[in-house]
């Protein structure tokens, strides 16, 4: 019933692909007598989570249950905010009790387009649609009535394709936008695809911060020098094993990575690699498997996991969708000294049963919690897991 339910979430998403950006009179008003909802449902105990496979030590459990769950950010309270692709819908889970599973639940808004990317700032959470970025005020206290957002920004390419967006705040104060390319594989006319941008909070001095980067929907800052690391989609059409989807570090502005001519730092793209040489970009920090479509990234900054994972790369790798053999569907690690890559191994899987090739999960994003606990989204399965250490 899950798989049809999903295929029935892929169709929707690919009917909306010419869909432009909804207007703000179409976001709807979520205000109800009831105030929220639970967290978690029978559907959660019946997941195998006993088929996930973790390093000794290590244990997995349900934290909330979240249709299409993507991206996710953690209000200083406590409040866990959960964007989603194929839904129209932002909402928020909390645990009230402290027993680590979510027992609220509440819809902050609904009738957004692809609102995949949240962010949190003073009290205020962010949220990205397609085109444009919209503000919640003072949302901690208006849970159950949020009210109309106020549109921070509007001015974003409003194709779907790779359209959908993960956004966050740097040390800077400043709100980090990608713009993925609208293509496979395509030299973009304008400057703003395949990049990375940012702003104000405010919505002002929009700027590319880097660019060559066909489709990031995960990015975090070294925990110690601050510099911005992303996850990058590798283009597809080019066989099963190329090529290699990226883990990249952005030190600084002004960065190219080399999207659409050069992939992995050294394979020349096949219709646009006579153009530019490799040479002239940025290679990355590790070359991840192909078609793996990493998402979500994190250093792991907590304290609960053995010391030597602290200030190491955690990435969720959602999945390929057209490779022979599917490739992803868990949750890597990246081991990095000295802002180098000296690793690069699983660290959960078995959302994948490599026999029969089906999946019942996709991980999306990760998040590291107060405790040191680390969350991961499944917007397949609609879960949030609690991955946590007891030795």
């Amino acid at each position: 019933m899950k798989h049809i339910f999903y295929v029935l979430s892929l169709l929707f998403l690919f009917s909306t692909t010419g869909c432009n950006s909804t207007s703000k009179d179409s976001v709807k008003d979520t205000n109800s007598d009831d105030k929220s909802s639970p967290a978690l449902s029978e559907t959660s105990a019946q997941l195998p989570l006993n088929t996930i496979k973790l390093p000794p030590g290590f244990s997995i459990s349900v934290y909330a249950e979240v249709d299409n769950a993507r991206s996710m950010v953690l209000s200083p309270s406590g409040t866990l905010y959960v964007g989603n692709r194929s839904g129209d819908k932002v909402y928020a889970v909390r645990d009230t009790d402290g027993d680590y599973k979510a027992d609220k639940r509440w819809v902050i808004a609904s009738g957004l387009n692809m609102p995949n990317g949240v962010a949190f700032k003073d009290g205020d959470l962010y949220v990205a649609e397609v085109s444009r970025i919209l503000k919640f005020k003072d949302i901690e206290n208006h849970l159950s009535n949020p009210g109309t957002p106020e549109v921070v920004y509007d001015k974003y390419p409003t194709e779907t394709h790779h359209g959908w967006k993960y956004i966050a705040f740097g040390p800077d104060g400043k709100l980090y936008i990608p713009v993925g390319a609208p293509c496979n594989i395509c030299a973009p006319e304008k400057p703003i695809y395949a990049s990375i941008t940012r702003m104000n909070a405010d919505g002002t001095d929009m700027e590319i911060y880097a660019s060559g980067i066909r489709n990031t929907v995960g990015f975090t800052w070294h925990p110690e020098t601050k510099n911005l690391w992303f996850t990058d989609n590798g283009r597809d059409m080019m066989g099963d094993d190329v090529p290699p989807c990226e883990l990249n570090s952005a030190p600084q502005a002004g960065m190219n990575f080399g999207y659409p001519y050069c992939h992995g730092g050294t394979i020349k793209d096949p219709e646009f690699g006579d153009k530019k040489p490799c040479s002239d970009f940025t290679p990355p920090i590790q070359n991840l498997n192909a078609h793996v479509a990493p998402l979500g990234v994190k250093f792991y900054t907590g304290n609960m996991f053995p010391a030597e994972y602290k200030n190491q790369i955690f990435i969720a790798e959602h999945g390929s969708w057209n490779r022979t053999l599917k490739s992803g569907y868990l949750v890597s690690r990246v081991k990095i000294e000295n802002g180098k890559s000296v690793g690069y191994e699983t660290f959960a899987e078995g959302w994948l049963n490599h026999d029969t090739q089906e999946a019942w999960g996709r991980p999306v994003d990760i998040l590291v919690m107060p405790d040191g606990s680390m969350l991961v989204s499944d917007d397949q399965g609609g879960m949030i897991y609690r991955i946590a250490y007891s030795g």
